[in-house]
């Protein structure tokens, strides 16, 4: 069975992709856990190029490791994290946690199984060389998954209206901008005249 170089070229991705992101998990360090999920996002646009999904590739580069990653990062660095308190509950929480991990584990399996994914690997459909899989994922977007599209779009909405009002609540010892009595504040409000000898006059009462 002969491998060519796309094939080789994706079991690399892969297996990359795999080892950074058990890395991600297992790490004790937040700064390397986060550098690890940068190479896990890299592994997985390798793998899109090669599915011919350039955007989806691009966009994962720009978005989350241009981005996403780069702020998280800036505040895993400024803040001063206690390692010995995050790993408080991690017993606790384990069998929670590895229910859930099987759960994900056995989905993945249905999915790949099924008889609608499985030997759609030897089916890839060869497209011309002026084919655009961004034109092509917005056509699906916005016909076959238009409702899908519009739910996730209001649950992210609510979602920012969520965040926007539990970070502006008012709290006791805050101070905010009150910028009507700021535009009404007068000279007199602000501006004190206080008379003071001057040097010459003080250095003469002294003698």
């Amino acid at each position: 069975m002969a491998i060519n170089i796309q094939t080789l070229m994706f079991y690399l991705l892969s297996a990359l992709a795999v080892l950074a992101a058990l890395r991600v998990i297992t790490s004790r360090n937040p700064v390397h856990a986060a550098l690890f999920l940068v190479l896990t996002f890299f592994s997985m646009a390798g793998v899109w190029m090669l599915l011919e999904a350039e955007f989806l590739a691009l966009t994962l580069i720009l978005v989350y490791v241009g981005a996403v990653m780069v702020l998280f990062l800036f505040v895993v660095m400024m803040l001063d994290i206690n390692l010995e308190r995050l790993r408080v509950g991690f017993w606790k929480w384990f069998p929670f946690a590895a229910v859930l991990a099987v759960v994900l584990l056995v989905e993945m399996v249905m999915v790949l199984g099924s008889s609608q994914t499985a030997g759609t690997g030897s089916h890839v459909v060869a497209h011309a060389a002026n084919y655009s899989n961004t034109k092509e994922l917005g056509r699906l977007i916005y016909t076959e998954y238009v409702y899908a599209f519009e739910l996730a779009a209001v649950l992210l909405l609510v979602a920012i209206i969520a965040a926007i009002a539990l970070t502006h609540r008012h709290r006791a010892g805050t101070k905010s901008q009150v910028h009507a009595a700021q535009i009404q504040v007068k000279r007199k409000d602000r501006v004190r005249l206080v008379s003071v000898a001057s040097v010459a006059r003080a250095e003469t009462a002294k003698k």
